[in-house]
Formats: C-alpha cells, sequence, structure tokens
C-alpha cells in the first residue's frame, strides 16, 4: 500500500504546477491526469462538462484549483466504487476534513 500511496503523491506532483502553484491541480492539470491517468475509473473523462463537474464536487473551498486533500477524495471514491470496503478507503470517502497532507 506505501507504494500506491507513493504513486499517487507522486502523480499529483507531477500534474501539479505547470499553471501554477505547484501544490494544487488547476482544471486543466486535473483534466490532463484525469484523461491520461484515470481513463477507465472517471466515465466520459475526454468530456470537459463531466470534467468541471467532477471538479466542482471535489473543490471544498471553490477556488478553480484542487489541493491534495481535495484530489485525496476522488481517490477515495473511486477505491469505494471497486468495492473496496476497508476502513481506510470508507473513511476517505467520507472524510470532512484533509485525510493526509504531503
Amino acid at each position: 500500500m506505501e507504494t500506491a500511496i507513493s504513486t499517487l503523491v507522486t502523480q499529483f506532483k507531477v500534474f501539479a504546477g505547470k499553471d501554477g502553484s505547484a501544490s494544487t491541480l488547476s482544471k486543466d492539470e486535473f483534466h490532463n491526469l484525469v484523461t491520461s491517468q484515470l481513463p477507465n475509473y472517471v466515465k466520459n473523462s475526454g468530456n470537459a462538462g463531466v470534467i468541471d463537474e467532477l471538479m466542482g464536487s471535489l473543490d471544498e473551498n471553490n477556488d478553480g484549483e484542487l489541493t491534495f486533500s481535495e484530489f485525496w477524495q476522488l481517490i477515495g471514491k473511486l477505491a469505494s466504487k471497486q468495492g473496496c470496503k476497508c476502513d481506510l478507503c470508507i473513511q476517505i470517502t467520507h472524510a470532512k476534513v484533509p485525510v493526509g497532507e504531503e
């Protein structure tokens, strides 16, 4: 699991910062990450409207960018939909506070 978490953090950092802050994903960065890394998990990821709606549902402070904590919510939701019912995935899926910081 440590390798999986490390990969998630690394991929976030690879895509973040190209349009501004290195600690957040802009809409375009998020779109690029989802379409290249999660094409089989996010339905219609090529549709800009779907990406806008998904990002809006994750962007808790409505600043137009996703922090790692906001992005982490998506990972929890995707894991939950894959049938993972472990305590960690359940906590991540239902978390209203940041699960972890970089």
